[in-house]
């Protein structure tokens, strides 16, 4: 493993990370309005990275960020905002195992707009497990 690119490594540790995100609320929001723990989530999430940065010694003035970073981590925030609540009102309403790999239809998503928008070239490989993705998907979301 000692070969394997560390960019797998976190990426691993976020589908892990993921998984565990989507029981956990699955769980959690059993009899809470989908919206409302939303918001529980987000300050827990505020607190937790707050005390990460200021503890690991990574703070530093974010109002001296340049416009072109603050616009782009708003325009992220939003769109992490509106999944967040989607995702957690599809949880509420479906079954994690469904549910979850559903919104990982994301991965297809990203892949497109990284080729339309970043001028990403994504391999032969890369676009049939991209495929594959989108086919698993497309199989939970239909049924028979």
């Amino acid at each position: 493993m000692s070969t394997t690119p560390t960019w797998f490594f976190w990426a691993s540790l976020s589908a892990v990370f993921a998984a565990m995100t989507a029981i956990f609320a699955k769980v959690g929001i059993q009899g809470v309005d989908s919206d409302l723990a939303t918001l529980v989530r987000t300050a827990i999430i505020i607190l937790v990275l707050s005390a990460f940065v200021a503890l690991t010694g990574k703070w530093s003035n974010p109002f001296e960020l340049p416009a072109r970073t603050w616009i782009f981590l708003s325009l992220s925030a939003l769109a992490t905002g509106a999944s967040w609540v989607c995702y957690f009102r599809a949880l509420q309403i479906g079954d994690a195992s469904k549910v979850a790999p559903v919104d990982k239809f994301s991965l297809v998503l990203v892949a497109i707009f990284a080729v339309a928008f970043l001028g990403e070239r994504p391999t032969l490989r890369e676009w049939s497990g991209i495929a594959m993705v989108a086919g698993g998907v497309l199989l939970l979301a239909f049924k028979r």
